[in-house]
């Protein structure tokens, strides 16, 4: 690959340098409001949503964009703090807090207009010098991440600020229309991504509304002409039973690895960090020797179908175990569960994250500092278990739903890894389109 000789280094043809404040259209970058100036007195059921961390993501890991979960302004504030407005294709950073998250609003966004929380920055990029997306996704790179933490401060929380940001050095083609070029290659893996998380979601919302039918209203197929009887937890439908959660699930602690035994390769394992969204991120795991995982710890290896469940920190954060991330062992702070009948996985599925079993883990957590529950709370939780014909009957709809979001989990699975192979190679010119 030919290349132009610059000051500092050697780029690809066709390519600058350039810092991100140079790209944005005049005024065009901007902070938060104080946090005094959109305090909670100001939120209203609707309104103008406020954009925060929780819609930004690090490295892609959730998508370019999470919109979803907003507190709202109230419209009359929004006019007092409107050079904080964020539109479609602006591109968000936070700046305090999970330094590295990004996240740029999409074009067909869920509202026409947004606010930035105190602890996010915008940027409006000016479109005559460089595609908003392929900025996006520059700044996504792991390479810019390591940037903005390392200009970030520590100051309690970990700071980094408008001037810094402002300062980025990009890599960008000369040519906005190879920029466009890259965005979009990368964005088809992203788009792919998106439709699988929508037929997901939908598919999870199925799932949970046919328990909550069967077994917390109680209208399963036939219900009208069962009987209703008392029992510990209320009326239950006559010939179901009430049992301790042990009787019906396996469920087992993790052993507690620690940092020394940690290894460059080997085994991984499990930790409450890596459950995120449902889901394990398999490319965060830590190892632990092969040795010692298939000795000491023969015992803690997870299989395909288990639930994991988090015990401190966010209580009962929970995800199934794919066939992609074993081997992988079981660690503190964390719980997995196996049906006694491996008919009955997907009613474990939808009762471990079920509003009940939810609330019974907050209410018998304990610790002051930070609260956590394990297996002498776990043998005290009582559940109504259904007949075999109507637990067979649900497995029969509900375990094909499951196929499904496991399939398409890990089509998503290598669709990611595969644009996070093309993102260094695509934004350094490496690979040229």
């Amino acid at each position: 690959m030919k290349k132009a000789e610059t000051q500092n280094n050697k780029l690809p043809r066709g390519w600058r340098k350039v810092k991100l404040g140079e790209i944005t259209i005049p005024g065009g970058s901007v902070s938060g409001p104080f946090g005094s100036d959109i305090k909670s007195i100001y939120f209203r059921p609707a309104g103008v949503p406020i954009i925060r961390g929780n819609n930004l993501t690090m490295n892609i890991d959730k998508g370019r964009y999470i919109d979803d979960n907003y507190i709202f302004l109230d419209p009359k504030r929004f006019k007092e703090l409107k050079k904080a407005e964020a539109l479609p294709e602006d591109i968000i950073i936070t700046a305090r807090g999970t330094i590295g998250q990004t996240g740029i609003i999409p074009k067909n966004s869920k509202y026409p207009r947004y606010i930035i929380s105190a602890n996010q920055l915008r940027f409006r990029i000016d479109k005559q010098k460089a595609d908003p997306l392929f900025v996006y996704y520059q700044l996504s790179s792991k390479y810019i991440t390591q940037q903005m933490q390392n200009y970030s401060v520590n100051v309690g929380v970990p700071n980094f600020n408008l001037n810094a940001a402002r300062n980025l050095e990009l890599l960008i083609p000369e040519d906005i229309n190879e920029q466009k070029r890259i965005a979009d290659i990368l964005s088809a893996f992203d788009d792919k991504i998106e439709v699988n998380n929508k037929i997901i979601k939908t598919l999870e919302e199925m799932a949970q509304e046919i328990f909550k039918e069967w077994f917390v209203r109680f209208r399963f197929p036939g219900w009208q002409k069962v009987k209703f009887i008392d029992s510990e937890l209320g009326k239950i439908p006559e010939g179901w039973q009430v049992k301790f959660l042990s009787e019906f699930f396996d469920f087992l602690e993790g052993p507690g690895i620690r940092n020394w035994q940690y290894t460059t390769s080997g085994c991984r394992f499990i930790n409450i960090r890596l459950i995120q969204n449902n889901d394990i991120d398999i490319k965060s795991a830590n190892f632990i020797s092969t040795e010692e995982a298939n000795g000491k710890y023969k015992h803690f290896h997870l299989q395909e179908r288990d639930m994991i469940v988090s015990t401190s920190g966010t209580l009962g954060r929970s995800a199934i175990v794919r066939k992609e991330h074993l081997p992988l062992l079981l660690n503190t702070s964390v719980i997995r569960f196996r049906p006694k009948d491996k008919k009955n996985y997907g009613f474990m599925y939808q009762f471990l994250n079920s509003i009940y079993f939810q609330n019974k883990i907050l209410s018998m957590a304990s610790g002051s500092a930070q609260p956590n529950f394990g297996p002498v709370h776990l043998k005290q939780i009582k559940l109504v278990v259904p007949n075999k014909d109507i637990l067979n009957l649900f497995s029969t709809l509900i375990d094909p739903v499951y196929e499904k979001i496991i399939i398409l989990k890990s089509e998503n699975q290598k669709l990611a890894t595969f644009r996070d192979l093309l993102l260094p190679k695509l934004m350094s010119g490496e690979v040229r389109v």
